[in-house]
């Protein structure tokens, strides 16, 4: 049987390129639900995501004979991070896609940790010190000047919708990293991560009965290749590399890597879909990205161990 417990580790390499190919795949998630949605409604499209990624990683847990939660309370918080993470989480992305362009979008969604560290001081009564409200300041900025010019009064309605379902997002996931740390050491990552998506997965599927046409999927090669994609690897394999880093590293040194995210989303973002970055989006991202790396880069002092999810 699995044991259920995390060790710390100097990072080494191979939990380098891990942590680089996590990010890697979290930017693509995007640009992945942009193609998607001409093949399939929001909803529709976000519950299948995340019923076959924990579909699958129930399948790998049992193949491994992971354990399966016993403990009543820890379902309780499975069912919080299903909501946050999976429900609110993929509701925003899924809505933000039609409205934002994929590489702003990452940018945007990557101030998650930003938001983590405020309800965290708040919440769990951790300390924010100088630096990280430095880049609590800096990231602020960064996304005023990346939102400020398409704030025009034409455009202004529909990309204001496209970044409040970020936000939704971006809040969703922040409460479920919030949830997640009390569950450290109690729950298995693949049986937990595939739990959460199968719970988070069943609100999904009833607002998509209710308000979509089911029958408006396309099933072309493009949109399975597109959807498998997006489920197994930029959800269940995501969820399986960054719970196996965490279990050797702490989540400080893992949370270091989180601000090359918007500068693979960016580069994702001008190199297919041809979005164009003018001066002040360049300088509100890079902003953005520095106050990321401000609160997560590890200080030299060490600090207690956390779990945590995107």
């Amino acid at each position: 049987m699995h044991n259920v417990k995390s060790i710390n580790q100097p990072m080494t390499a191979a939990n380098g390129f891990r942590l680089i190919l996590v990010m890697v795949l979290w930017a693509i998630c995007f640009p992945l639900i942009t193609m998607g949605l001409d093949s399939a409604p929001h909803l529709g499209f976000a519950a299948m995501r995340a019923f076959l990624a924990g579909v699958a990683l129930l399948v790998v847990g049992a193949a491994l004979r992971r354990p399966f939660p016993s403990d009543r309370n820890a379902w309780g918080i499975l069912g919080v991070v299903g909501i946050g993470a999976t429900t609110l989480g993929f509701l925003g992305m899924f809505h933000a896609a039609e409205y934002v362009s994929p590489g702003v979008a990452t940018v945007i969604a990557s101030t998650q940790p930003l938001m983590a560290a405020v309800l965290a001081h708040f919440l769990l009564q951790e300390r924010l010190d100088t630096r990280s409200k430095a880049g609590l300041l800096l990231g602020f900025l960064g996304i005023v000047l990346i939102v400020a010019p398409n704030m025009l009064p034409e455009t202004s309605g529909k990309y204001a919708k496209g970044i409040a379902y970020i936000v939704l997002s971006a809040l969703g996931i922040t409460i479920a990293n919030v949830a997640m740390k009390s569950l450290a050491g109690r729950v298995d990552a693949l049986m937990g991560m595939g739990i959460q998506l199968v719970l988070g997965a069943f609100p999904l599927t009833v607002l998509a009965l209710a308000t979509e046409d089911s029958g408006r999927i396309q099933w072309s090669l493009q949109f399975v290749a597109v959807f498998l994609a997006l489920a197994l690897l930029g959800t269940s394999v995501v969820f399986w590399l960054w719970f196996s880093v965490l279990e050797q590293v702490e989540l400080s040194h893992a949370n270091a890597f989180n601000f090359l995210v918007p500068v693979f989303g960016l580069a994702i973002g001008v190199g297919l879909f041809g979005e164009t970055i003018g001066w002040t989006s360049a300088i509100g991202a890079t902003l953005t990205i520095v106050g990321i790396a401000f609160v997560n880069v590890p200080r030299v002092s060490r600090v207690p161990d956390r779990r945590s999810i995107h």
